[in-house]
C-alpha cells in the first residue's frame, strides 16, 4: 500500500483535521497449533469513526476484539499472522510510520514510575514527546481528568501508597493525550475498576474526544449500561466475525428486526455478549424460545457479512528517539525517591559489611588468618555482585514504561538503556566506597590510601557488571519470578568458577576453557587476592624452635610468608590489574550490548 498522508500536515500536536477513519475486509489468518491449517481469527470486519466519535470495540472473550483494536493500531497481532484488509484515512490508505505520526496507544496495564507525582508523568510525557513547549497543556489535561487534587501526589510504590486504580488509569491516559492525537487506541481501559472508577474514567475520555475532535477506538469487556452508552460507535464481534457495526444508538432497533429483542430494564451491553457467547452448548436454547443459540449467532453473522476485497497490510520498523537526558532526569527523580530502586541496597549493603565486618573483624598477620582473609574477599566480591538481583524489580517497572513508550513511537533501546547504565553509576559507586569504609577497616583489610581505593575499584566494576547481567536476563525474559531465578542460578555459576571453590588449578578443562574465562567475579577476586596479599607478610608458626609455614616463600628463613607465596601457591603467579580491568569493562558492555540486541530486536 501506498502512503498518500502528507506527515508534515499531521503532527500529534495538532495541525490538518481528519474526517474519517475506516476499515474494511481486516481478516487475520494464522496456523492452527493442532491441525496445522488456516485459521481465520479475523474475518471480514468493517467499521468507521468520525472526529468526536467514541468507538466500543465489544464481544466476549476469544472474540478476537484486541485483535482488531491491534490491527488498526498497526501493533503485532500473532506470531506468523497473516493480516489482510484496507485502513484508511480520509478515503486514502494508510500505513503504519503515517499513523503513529497522528496516534497514541494505552495498553491495558498501567506503566507508571510509582515515585513520580502526577503532574511530573506527565509532564515528562510531553517532554519525552517534543510536546513540553505546550506548558499549558499538562494543567489542562490534569484538570480536564481530574486530577487537580492528586497532582503533586506520587503515583505509589509496593511500600508508599499513592493514588487510587481510577487516578492511574486517568493519569496513564492522560500522559499519551498530551500530544493532542487524532486517534487514541485503548486497550480494555476499564480493566480491574469498579463500576464507578470505569465510568469516571470513560467519562473523562469522552469529554476530551469531543473537545479535540478526537477518535477514541476502545476494546471493552462488560461496560455498565452507563458507561456503555458514552459510546457513539460499537463493533460487535463473536468469533472473530462481525455481529454488528454501526451507531450505538441503533442497536437496540437493529437487534429487534433480527428478531432477537434487547428485554427493556436490560444493559444492553450485557445481553449482547450473552448473545455472542460461542461457550455453550449447540442444543441450549433461551427460554421460551425454539431457535439454539448456536444458530441464531450464525444467523446474525451471516445476516451482517461485509463483502470486501483483500490487501495485505505490512507494517514498517519503529522509529527511534534519542531522548537519554530526559530519561536520564525522570531515573534520577526515581532512583532518589523509590526505596526499591537503590536506597534498599545501599541499606542491604551497608547491613552485610557490619556483619561482615564482625565475623571476619581484625584478622590479624598470623598464618592462620591467611585463608579467613581469602574467604573475606571471595565474600564481598561474589555475595556484593549475589545481592544485584535486588535491582531486578526496578528494572522491569522502567522496562515496562519503555515497552509502552517505544511502541507509540517516543524513544528507542540506545536511548533507554544508555540512561539506564548512566543512572547507575553514582549509586554504584556511593554503595562501593560504603561498603569499604567499613570492611576494609573492621577486617583489617590494608588501609593504604593506594589499597583502599583498589579494594573500592574492584567492588565497583563487580557490581557495574553484576547490574549489567541483571539489565540482560530481565530483557531477554521480562518477568520477576523467571529473571530472579536465572540471574540466581548464573551467579552461582560465575561463584562456582571463578578459582576460590575449585582453583584454577585443578578446575576441569571444560569449565576452565569456557565460563572459567568470562566470569567477572574470576577477574574481581583476583584483583582483589592481589590488593591483599602482593607485598604484605604473614607470620609463621613456631612449634619450640622449629617455625612451620603453611606456603612456602622467599622469607621462610626469617619465619614469614610473604603474601607472593600464597598468590603462588593458589595458581595466581602474574599480575595483570591493566588487562583484568579491561575484561571487566568489556564484559560490562558486552552484557549490555546484548540487552541492546535484545531490545532491539523484541517488539513487545
Amino acid at each position: 500500500m501506498s502512503d498518500n498522508i502528507d506527515l508534515e500536515a499531521l503532527p500529534k500536536g495538532g495541525g490538518k483535521e481528519i474526517s474519517q477513519f475506516s476499515w474494511k475486509g481486516l481478516t487475520v489468518t494464522v496456523k492452527d497449533s493442532k491441525t496445522k491449517e488456516a485459521l481465520d481469527i479475523l474475518k471480514d470486519v468493517e467499521g468507521c469513526a468520525q472526529p468526536g466519535d467514541m468507538v466500543a470495540l465489544m464481544g466476549p472473550s476469544g472474540s478476537g476484539k484486541t485483535t482488531l483494536l491491534n490491527v488498526l493500531a498497526r501493533r503485532p497481532v500473532a506470531a506468523s499472522a497473516s493480516v489482510k484488509g484496507q485502513v484508511h484515512l480520509d478515503n486514502a490508505p494508510l500505513q503504519a510510520k503515517a499513523l503513529r505520526e497522528i496516534s497514541t496507544y494505552v495498553e491495558q496495564e498501567d506503566a507508571l514510575i510509582g515515585s513520580l507525582t502526577v503532574q511530573e508523568t506527565i509532564e515528562f510525557a510531553a517532554r519525552l514527546s517534543g510536546a513540553e513547549r505546550h506548558a499549558g497543556r499538562v494543567s489542562e489535561l490534569i484538570r480536564a481528568f481530574g486530577l487537580a487534587k492528586q497532582a503533586h501526589t506520587k503515583i505509589g510504590t509496593p511500600v508508599a501508597k499513592g493514588i487510587s486504580g481510577g487516578q492511574k488509569r486517568r493519569v496513564s491516559i492522560a500522559s499519551q493525550l498530551i500530544t493532542r492525537p487524532k486517534i487514541l487506541f485503548l486497550d480494555e481501559p476499564t480493566s480491574g475498576l469498579d463500576s464507578k472508577a470505569a465510568y469516571e474514567v470513560m467519562y473523562r475520555i469522552q469529554q476530551v474526544a469531543r473537545d479535540e475532535n478526537m477518535i477514541v477506538i476502545a476494546s471493552i469487556h462488560q461496560p455498565t449500561t452507563a458507561t456503555f452508552n458514552l459510546f457513539s460507535q460499537l463493533v460487535l464481534l463473536s468469533a472473530g466475525k462481525l455481529v454488528y457495526s454501526g451507531p450505538v444508538d441503533q442497536v437496540v432497533p437493529y437487534f429487534s428486526t433480527q428478531g432477537v429483542p434487547i428485554p427493556p430494564l436490560t444493559n444492553p451491553a450485557e445481553f449482547l455478549l450473552d448473545v455472542c457467547n460461542t461457550d455453550f452448548d449447540n442444543s441450549a436454547t433461551d427460554v421460551g424460545g425454539e431457535e439454539s443459540r448456536i444458530a441464531r449467532l450464525n444467523r446474525l453473522m451471516e445476516a451482517w457479512s461485509p463483502k470486501s476485497s483483500a490487501t495485505e497490510i505490512s507494517s514498517t520498523p519503529f522509529a527511534d528517539f534519542e531522548g537519554a537526558l530526559m530519561l536520564l532526569q525522570r531515573l534520577w527523580l526515581k532512583s532518589y525517591r523509590d526505596l526499591l530502586a537503590y536506597w534498599i541496597r545501599v541499606i542491604m549493603y551497608l547491613g552485610l559489611a557490619f556483619m561482615m565486618g564482625t565475623v571476619w573483624l581484625r584478622l590479624g598477620r598470623g598464618q592462620d588468618n591467611i585463608q579467613p582473609f581469602i574467604n573475606a574477599i571471595f565474600f564481598s566480591g561474589a555475595f556484593m555482585s549475589f545481592m544485584a538481583v535486588a535491582y531486578i524489580p526496578a528494572y522491569l517497572e522502567d522496562h515496562e514504561s519503555f515497552r509502552k513508550e517505544r511502541a507509540n513511537g517516543l524513544y528507542g533501546p540506545t536511548a533507554f538503556l544508555l540512561s539506564n547504565f548512566l543512572i547507575g553509576i553514582p549509586f554504584i559507586f556511593l554503595i562501593a566506597v560504603l561498603f569499604s569504609l567499613v570492611t576494609v577497616f573492621l577486617c583489617n583489610f590494608r588501609q593504604t590510601p593506594e589499597h583502599f581505593f583498589r579494594y573500592v575499584m574492584w567492588l565497583f566494576l563487580d557490581l557495574l557488571a553484576a547490574e549489567s547481567l541483571v539489565v540482560l536476563i530481565s530483557s531477554l525474559i521480562p518477568v520477576f519470578v523467571a529473571a530472579l531465578a536465572i540471574t540466581a542460578f548464573a551467579n552461582g555459576l560465575w561463584m562456582s568458577v571463578g578459582g576460590f571453590l575449585v582453583s584454577p588449578k585443578v578446575l576441569n578443562d571444560f569449565w576452565y576453557y569456557t565460563f572459567y574465562w568470562i566470569d567477572y567475579q574470576r577477574y574481581v577476586f583476583q584483583g582483589m587476592m592481589f590488593n591483599e596479599f602482593d607485598g604484605r607478610v604473614y607470620n609463621c608458626a613456631k612449634v619450640g624452635d622449629e617455625c612451620q609455614c603453611m606456603y612456602p616463600s622467599g622469607l621462610a628463613d626469617q619465619c614469614n610468608i610473604e603474601g607472593r607465596g600464597v598468590l603462588t601457591a593458589l595458581g595466581y603467579g602474574k599480575k595483570d590489574i591493566g588487562l583484568w580491568i579491561g575484561v571487566l569493562i568489556a564484559v560490562t558492555f558486552g552484557m549490555r550490548g546484548l540487552a541492546w540486541i535484545t531490545l532491539k530486536v523484541k517488539r513487545n
